[in-house]
């Protein structure tokens, strides 16, 4: 890959003899939001720890902007910027403070005034951390995160807990980073979120890497695709399971769904048109991220 902000190859971590990464390789490309799935211990929290030098790793290779973050940590770190799961501040502390305090430490000289009007926390600079509604607190936590401008971010469940406008917001957060030049390593449960943000998604299990790719080739992985639209007797649909590529259909007194191949969508279609159904609402709807991500943490396209 051109243009590489990460590079990881046969990663390996224990906890305790318990193996957490077992050969773990990826890449992320400089630029791109890059989101990081799969059940819990599936390694995604180790994996973005080992990366900004915060956990040794066992063994393998890892280069961030082509710094070891082992032995180049103190070179890493004033590139990084990094909103974790355990991101938290002091109740007590006000935003104007937290500002202040994290432009100051800051490598490049930050103005935090201007940083409180970027992400929209002049209203907030008075009031303290443990009054701030999720939202708000997630807008700070990510201000402060990129407030020495860096050139790869690491967000760990960035918007778990927030209410859906909040959610989006921080969205829109999230790609002004990315349009600002920064690459993006998000973890997520959140299929909804990966899906919104990520250019591309790596899937993990068990410490290893499953698949990875766009969002729209991993929900290919599901295999089939749902039509559905109006019928007004379940005896028209008879015989229908014959249309190559048709698993399963289902009828609910007005409506029908029927499963089956991408590729048989078509047939499906001129078999309704040569049956004379109404085509009003026809439909079709094709699985999202989830229905893949599930798909393949339960086997099948393993």
């Amino acid at each position: 890959m051109e243009n590489t902000a990460i590079q990881v190859q046969d990663l390996h971590k224990s906890y305790d003899g318990q193996t957490v990464l077992r050969g773990l390789s990826l890449e992320v490309g400089a630029g791109e939001i890059f989101g990081i799935a799969g059940r819990n211990g599936a390694g995604k929290t180790t994996t973005v720890e080992i990366l900004q030098g915060l956990r040794r790793r066992d063994g393998g290779h890892v280069a961030v902007l082509g710094l070891d973050p082992d032995r180049d940590r103190s070179r890493l770190r004033p590139l990084v910027g990094s909103q974790l799961q355990t991101s938290a501040l002091p109740d007590g502390l006000r935003v104007g403070e937290a500002l202040r305090l994290f432009a100051r430490l800051a490598s490049d000289v930050v103005d935090w005034r201007e940083l409180a009007d970027a992400w929209s926390l002049r209203p907030l600079l008075k009031k303290p951390f443990g009054a701030l509604s999720g939202g708000q607190r997630q807008r700070l936590l990510l201000a402060l995160a990129l407030v020495n401008r860096p050139r790869v971010v690491f967000l760990d469940e960035l918007t778990q807990g927030l209410d859906p406008s909040a959610r989006r917001d921080t969205w829109r957060l999230v790609e002004q980073a990315r349009d600002d030049g920064a690459t993006v390593v998000l973890v997520t449960h959140d299929m909804d979120e990966a899906e919104r943000l990520c250019d591309r998604v790596a899937v993990l299990h068990e410490g290893r890497l499953l698949t990875c790719g766009r969002p729209s080739e991993l929900t290919t992985v599901a295999g089939t695709v749902s039509v559905r639209f109006s019928s007004p007797t379940a005896a028209l649909l008879d015989g229908l399971e014959r249309v190559p590529g048709v698993s399963e259909i289902g009828y609910d007194g007005a409506h029908a769904a029927v499963t089956a191949d991408p590729r048989a969508v078509v047939h499906v279609a001129a078999e309704l048109a040569r049956r004379e159904l109404s085509a009003d609402d026809f439909a079709v709807v094709r699985p999202s991220l989830e229905d893949a991500v599930v798909t393949l943490l339960n086997g099948g396209s393993r």
